[in-house]
């Protein structure tokens, strides 16, 4: 079979495809603090926080993070707690420990200098094949495709084929390179994007707002797409100890599976346990006397992560006993590197 009758695109559709793309983006991109430039720090931070995080969530993080460490030497000179510190409220935090490591690499061992290819940028630690594409297409103009969750979305609609893995990069691919000279490839990789989170969503895709909605096979949901999956619920309790301007918190253990080394409040583990659609009437949380009247949370709040939505009551009382933590002044919080639940909870306390 010869290297044409495998394309997914044929040549006249995927020159008009970038040609209509580009005018696209360029009228209707949104205007994001990292698009000012194309300094190869401030492109790589984004790429990296950007990673299973929401835009809205990350434009605060981004402009505070890059107040504590401007430079990437002031970045591989901090201490990973500081680091931590900047990045809680984003979650998944290896991101911000490989950023931190990689950091020092470009630091100490490259002299400063960036990696100006994605294969470059592959040896550092924690970028994946997607982000060093992106940094060395955005950044240093490399003529190599990106595919991130919207632009897969995107190539398996305008296909109307299920691609997947190699498929999928060959098809993005050949849309990049549909002309003999590939014309700004950071723009056009930021266009596949854009216009998957922007247009092309994964629920109720606008079609008709859509700039290459002409050549699109599927227009709209593919047959069979799959449904996300279901959250699971569950219900978990800690405990708020604050005196004399100090709180009380505990540290994970440096080798747990999620968020190593974070602190957070205590949780409680309650004395019998009852799914939220239970009948019956709960007890009260094992550390609060027997008997008590007056034992109700004094905050509740939602927090969702990845497939599972917890309904989290935090309770107004003496930290349990033999637990081993520490006090922290309210002033000193914002420099402790909290779990983004932890930092939600002291929020809505109005602790930080």
């Amino acid at each position: 079979m010869s290297s044409r009758e495998r394309q997914t695109f044929p040549d006249s559709s995927r020159r008009t495809f970038h040609a209509r793309l580009l005018a696209w983006y360029d009228q209707h991109a949104r205007d994001l603090p990292w698009r000012e430039s194309r300094d190869p720090y401030r492109v790589w931070l984004s790429e990296i926080m950007l990673q299973q995080t929401r835009v809205a969530a990350v434009i605060a993080h981004y402009h505070e993070f890059l107040r504590r460490f401007p430079t990437v030497e002031k970045l591989a000179a901090a201490r990973e707690p500081s680091v931590l510190a900047a990045w809680s409220g984003l979650g998944y935090y290896r991101r911000a420990r490989m950023l931190h490591a990689a950091a020092k690499v470009i630091v100490r061992e490259l002299g400063g200098n960036f990696p100006m290819t994605a294969d470059e940028w592959r040896e550092l630690p924690g970028i994946g094949r997607y982000t060093a594409a992106a940094i060395a297409s955005i950044a240093f103009g490399e003529a190599v495709a990106v595919v991130d969750g919207n632009v897969e979305r995107l190539l398996q609609r305008l296909s109307g084929q299920r691609l997947a893995g190699e498929q999928l990069w060959v098809a993005a691919g050949e849309l990049l390179h549909s002309r003999r000279e590939v014309t700004r490839p950071g723009d056009f990789n930021q266009a596949m994007m854009e216009l998957g989170a922007t247009l092309c969503t994964p629920r109720a895709p606008a079609c008709l707002a859509c700039p290459v909605t002409k050549l699109c096979a599927s227009r709209g949901e593919l047959a069979g797409q799959a449904k996300p999956p279901r959250q699971k619920k569950r219900e978990i309790h800690y405990t708020l100890d604050c005196r004399n301007g100090r709180v009380f918190l505990v540290q994970r253990p440096p080798d747990a599976r999620l968020m190593a080394g974070m602190w957070e409040l205590p949780e409680i583990v309650r004395s019998s346990c009852h799914s939220e659609g239970s009948q019956s009437e709960p007890e009260e949380p094992a550390f609060l006397p027997r008997g008590r009247t007056d034992a109700e949370p004094c905050l509740t709040l939602r927090h969702s992560i990845t497939v599972t939505d917890y309904k989290v009551q935090v309770w107004r009382a003496a930290a349990p006993a033999r637990v081993d933590g520490e006090w922290f002044a309210l002033d000193r919080l914002p420099r402790v590197a909290l779990t983004g639940l932890a930092r939600k909870i002291l929020r809505k306390a109005e602790m930080l």
